[in-house]
């Protein structure tokens, strides 16, 4: 399980993260909900080690990773979907899935199928340049290039910002299928809300570097979050 206890988080001077909690277990999609400026992706630098946090800790199964590199963490299962996905435009899809390998052992340095049966369309395009994909594609790449990794927790920065409704279906399915598998945590951070909604298992809402609510979805209150998320 990933824990995260009571951080706070600066960029020089300037506070951006004040006593903020969250969990994620696995088997659990959890939302963090918020509008532009809140902390969310301040708060996914954290997690994935490329902002140190100032107080508090960042836990992983109860270990305490928050003084670990970022590409310590991704050996420990920590993998990251920044948004703007992040991919490299002149390598091929091929190259840009094995650059997953870095924190993989040596007999674990291939692709797993089950990626491509979740974007199959990276299979057809393994050849094509990154660069030449559209948002959609390089979105699903970016998944993809994460999961190589075989992570025990997977955080995601906005997967569904400039992308067509229907990769947002499939986005949405390939996330419901890897909660099924009950191995892996997943943070979600998300403005939309209707998708992020009925993804989660639980949510937190963010405002001014603050976690403001958070719970099962079973209890949220739409109206309520609706409103932090239009303040």
């Amino acid at each position: 399980m990933l824990s995260v206890e009571t951080i706070d988080l600066h960029y020089g001077a300037a506070q951006a993260l004040r006593g903020v909690s969250l969990q994620a277990e696995p088997g659990k999609v959890t939302a963090v909900l918020g509008r532009n400026g809140v902390g969310k992706t301040s708060l996914m630098r954290a997690i994935v080690g490329q902002q140190p946090v100032s107080k508090g800790a960042v836990k992983l199964d109860g270990r305490d990773i928050s003084r670990l590199a970022p590409y310590d963490r991704a050996r420990q299962g920590i993998a990251f979907v920044p948004q703007g996905r992040e991919i490299f435009p002149l390598l091929t899809v091929k190259e840009n899935l094995e650059t997953g390998f870095a924190p993989l052992k040596r007999r674990d340095r291939y692709v797993p199928n089950e990626i491509y049966d979740l974007f199959p369309v990276l299979k057809d395009m393994l050849g094509r340049r990154g660069g030449d994909l559209s948002g959609g594609q390089q979105q699903q790449l970016a998944i993809g290039r994460a999961l190589v990794t075989r992570p025990r927790v997977l955080v995601l920065d906005e997967p569904t910002e400039g992308i067509q409704p229907s990769i947002i279906k499939d986005i949405g399915r390939a996330i419901d299928y890897l909660r099924g598998k009950g191995d892996m945590a997943i943070v979600l951070v998300e403005q939309y809300f209707e998708w992020a909604r009925d993804l989660c298992d639980t949510y937190a809402v963010m405002d001014r570097g603050q976690v403001v609510e958070a719970g099962p979805r079973s209890g949220m209150v739409e109206a309520q979050v609706r409103r932090w998320l239009s303040v």
